[in-house]
């Protein structure tokens, strides 16, 4: 697992398929188990995509047990928009420049 991962930074940056979903989801369930306690953030910066693979990543941010803040650096379009306020009520940030669609 490369260092990202370890201090669990994850990436959303194109847009939204199944194997990127199956790869994010993995990666959220195997964080979780490893500490349910740490904090994880999800830097969006994607034109969106796929929606069933897009609910799927959603609805597994939403049972996990560690906090996921969400931040959009870029683009948060279509799907990707939904990602974002995905992430945990009071942890949601968009940079200045991010546009939101």
């Amino acid at each position: 697992m490369n260092r990202l991962y370890r201090e669990r930074l994850l990436f959303l940056s194109q847009g939204i398929t199944s194997e990127l979903s199956n790869q994010l989801i993995g990666l959220l369930v195997f964080l979780s188990m490893e500490d349910d306690a740490k904090e994880m953030h999800l830097f969006i910066n994607s034109p969106g995509g796929w929606v069933i693979p897009g609910i799927a990543l959603y609805d597994t941010m939403q049972i996990v047990l560690p906090e996921i803040h969400t931040v959009c650096v870029g683009l948060a379009a279509s799907m990707a928009s939904f990602i974002l306020v995905g992430g945990e009520i009071t942890k949601r940030i968009a940079f200045p420049h991010a546009w939101r669609q």
